[in-house]
């Protein structure tokens, strides 16, 4: 009796696996540059859970998402200097001075997380 559907020795071997490291990202934030970012945190998110007892049985659907705080530091190096980037950008926030505060547009950016594989290609989503 002849087995048809065998594994090849080749695709049982555990040879084609790369683990995602730490160090190997760029963190691309709208006004700062790439450079500046020392490190950060990967981010999480929380789904709730709605739960709907219904005669004698219960069902679960997903709730709210919630976005947990994102951790990121940046060198301050004197050209250009990087708590100067920042405090402009928590001006536009809200300035203290004036107790004028911005509209969501104009404080709000763009963060995008770009893994690199070992070469220094972009992988990943």
């Amino acid at each position: 009796m002849a087995v048809d559907n065998m594994l090849d020795v080749n695709e049982m071997l555990f040879d084609k696996f790369e683990p995602r490291l730490k160090n190997r990202f760029i963190l691309e934030i709208d006004g700062i540059p790439s450079f500046l970012i020392k490190g950060a945190a990967r981010p999480n998110i929380t789904i709730d859970e709605i739960e709907m007892p219904h005669i004698n049985i219960t069902k679960y659907s997903a709730g709210k998402i919630s976005y947990a705080a994102m951790d990121i530091t940046l060198y301050d190096p004197l050209s250009p200097a990087g708590a100067g980037i920042v405090m402009e950008w928590i001006r536009k926030h809200h300035e203290a001075e004036t107790g004028r505060s911005g509209y969501g547009a104009m404080y709000q950016k763009d963060i995008d997380i770009i893994e690199l594989g070992p070469v220094g290609d972009k992988v990943g989503a």
